[in-house]
């Protein structure tokens, strides 16, 4: 990824670290806690595509998982957001934009039950069964609920960085560059004036013609006369 892509992906993710340990776990919700960390992995996957998303979403879980009250092993929500992010990624529209909510919704919702699945079928590979203990069925139903309800003042607004962090001056003026030699070759070849060198070479050989016949038959006139 580039460096505009990685320095806004690390900004992003640590502040949605931060306000989710910080605020949305001391709020104590009945079931789960809202996922700041995996709104913004699919903002910027929805932007990025498939492989960046993957990217972000390992770089985000491994923070996640290093960052303190983490109490799991390192690694295991870094393998989910990583899925979780080349996923979403997938449903990159081709043209940038999204033409309505629902998709984006439909994405959150599938990310929230995939997301909470996959922690527990991991930690139940490592011999981690508090997802169990507690109940899957409402950790499923209220993460799906919390994340649809932020996903309106997260997506969005994670989605409008990426695309004006994409809008790099460099990039712009090495295009714009590249644009003024393609007009400056275009304007040589014929695309300002209407004329190519060569035809402004043959135009020059037609009016020296022109000028010797014309020279020539004033000079028969004058024999003549």
């Amino acid at each position: 990824m580039r460096f505009n892509r990685m320095l806004l992906s690390t900004v992003l993710v640590v502040v949605a670290l931060v306000l989710q340990v910080c605020v949305l776990a001391r709020l104590q919700l009945p079931g789960a806690v809202p996922d700041l960390m995996l709104l913004t992995v699919l903002g910027l996957a929805l932007v990025y595509g498939h492989v960046g998303g993957a990217f972000v979403g390992f770089g985000a879980g491994l923070l996640a998982d290093l960052a303190p009250p983490a109490d799991h092993a390192a690694g295991r929500y870094a393998l989910v957001l990583c899925v979780i992010g080349y996923l979403a990624g997938l449903a990159k529209p081709d043209s940038g934009q999204l033409r309505s909510a629902a998709g984006p919704m439909l994405v959150v919702v599938g990310a929230a039950i995939g997301t909470t699945l996959l922690y527990a079928g991991v930690g139940a590979l490592v011999g981690d069964t508090a997802a169990r203990d507690v109940g899957l069925g409402s950790l499923i139903f209220t993460a799906a609920l919390y994340d649809l309800l932020l996903a309106p003042f997260v997506v969005p607004g994670v989605m409008a960085l990426a695309r004006r962090a994409e809008n790099d001056p460099l990039g712009e003026t090495s295009g714009g560059s590249a644009k003024a030699a393609d007009v400056s070759s275009g304007w040589l070849s014929g695309g300002g004036t209407g004329l190519s060198i060569g035809g402004k070479s043959g135009g020059l050989r037609m009016r020296t013609a022109k000028a010797r016949a014309s020279r020539a038959g004033r000079i028969k006139g004058v024999k003549r006369l």
